[in-house]
């Protein structure tokens, strides 16, 4: 069976959080009213997932959405909403609304009590490190790195995704491509550290 989506685990995450709030499920327009989705839209993710084994459903009544329990102990997990940041723009706050692209549901022990952002990637300069355009990365908020640790720096007003190493009077932000060159610069800005990756097969 293919794993979910990362959107499937959004509805997952939100059908769940929605029956621990209020002892019911929702229905399909709650589901598509969270998503900002057509109803269509709704129902075939909800469908979808129901074709996974992961809920059952009975789209003939109103909230008959259930979550099964299954071997991965989903239905026992608590879900962290990360926030997923589009291009963060110098000057702008970190979490500031215009860099907010939405959330994805993180379980709990991947992790932890830290807090955590998430950032789409694009293009191929951190393939040697299994990186791929279109990956969600998870970002654990930090002002530092450790030499080899791959971070999310701010440099120059662009944020970029490289791995750190620090040298005697500059700091070396390594793409994993030999076709990307190293950054050297004495002026840069530890957004976080990358912990782990989502990827949608879909």
């Amino acid at each position: 069976m293919k794993p979910l989506t990362r959107r499937q685990e959004e509805v997952l995450a939100f059908i769940a959080g929605f029956i621990r709030s209020n002892k019911y499920p929702p229905t399909i327009r709650e589901i598509s009213d969270h998503f900002s989705i057509s109803v269509k839209g709704a129902y075939d993710h909800v469908k979808a997932l129901e074709k996974k084994s992961v809920i059952r459903c009975d789209t003939n009544r109103s909230r008959a959405i259930e979550i099964l329990s299954g071997d991965d102990g989903r239905n026992d997990e608590n879900l962290r909403m990360i926030p997923v940041l589009g291009n963060v723009a110098a000057g702008v706050p970190l979490m500031a609304e215009e860099n907010l692209e939405g959330t994805v549901a993180i379980p709990d022990r991947y992790v932890g009590t830290a807090n955590h952002f998430a950032l789409n990637v694009h293009g191929d300069s951190m393939t040697g490190a299994g990186i791929i355009s279109g990956d969600l990365a998870i970002i654990r908020q930090q002002p530092d790195a450790e030499n080899g640790d791959i971070v999310v720096a701010m440099v120059d007003d662009a944020v970029t995704l490289k791995r750190f190493f620090r040298e005697s009077n500059r700091v070396q932000l390594r793409a994993e491509n030999p076709d990307y060159p190293p950054i050297y610069t004495r002026e840069v800005r530890i957004l976080g550290k990358l912990v782990h990756l989502v990827r949608s097969y879909e």
